[in-house]
């Protein structure tokens, strides 16, 4: 498999995130920030973006300097990228953002050690989740389930099926427990996150770069 950045530029159309459903989501503050929202890409706007999504056929997450895709996904891209959304999660989460680096990344296939439960790093400041699968995942594993402790996946405070457009966002804390339950097969997201500097943006960009090289040698490395 290729991967090789798209050259082509997004339309600039109408945007395809529906910044609406997330205005209308409330944000829950115990045991950590978080919040969660259904139709945040509807029903139209994900085929779209499903027909012009990386053809990842590994599992892991790559930047997008890693990946091809169409123009769809690209002005979702855009959109992800854009000041309303940055502000609009500024005021929900009560936090600057502005002068923090975003990393996106994207993953589109899953494996069965995947998802156990972890904080995220302290590198990143906030975590967003949106995904693009079809509606109604029928699966048992694979869905995201915010926790109250490290130790036990059924300590559940809230779950979120990786439906197309679905979307979940947290503040990263020592305690913003999260996974899921093992899947092995197409699971498809953009994952996007306010990193704390220039720095650590480009520490975990760089490891995500290795990890896709190993991963076009036929090396998996766990990332």
């Amino acid at each position: 498999m290729a991967f090789v950045r798209c050259q082509e530029n997004a339309s600039h159309g109408d945007a395809l995130l529906n910044l609406d459903a997330l205005k209308a989501a409330p944000v829950t503050t115990e045991p950590f920030p978080y919040m969660a929202a259904s139709n945040a890409v509807e029903s139209g706007a994900l085929r779209a973006i499903s027909a012009d999504f990386p053809p990842i056929d590994k599992p892991g997450v790559f930047p997008l300097s890693e990946i091809d895709y169409g123009g769809a996904f690209a002005q979702l891209i855009e959109d992800v990228q854009g000041a309303d959304l940055e502000v609009l999660l500024e005021e929900k989460f009560g936090m600057s953002l502005s002068d923090k680096p975003l990393m996106i990344t994207v993953r589109g296939m899953c494996q069965k050690k995947d998802g156990r439960i972890h904080t995220d790093s302290k590198d990143k400041i906030l975590t967003c989740l949106l995904y693009l699968n079809d509606a109604g995942w029928s699966a048992e594993g694979g869905r995201l389930r915010l926790l109250r402790d490290g130790r036990d996946l059924d300590s559940t405070i809230a779950e979120i099926p990786p439906d197309g457009g679905n979307f979940v966002a947290f503040k990263r804390t020592d305690h913003s427990w999260h996974g899921h339950a093992p899947f092995e097969g197409p699971r498809r997201y953009i994952m996007f996150n306010w990193v704390r500097s220039d720095l650590a943006l480009a520490k975990n960009i760089g490891r995500h770069k290795l990890s896709a090289a190993f991963k076009r040698m036929g090396i998996f490395d766990g990332y």
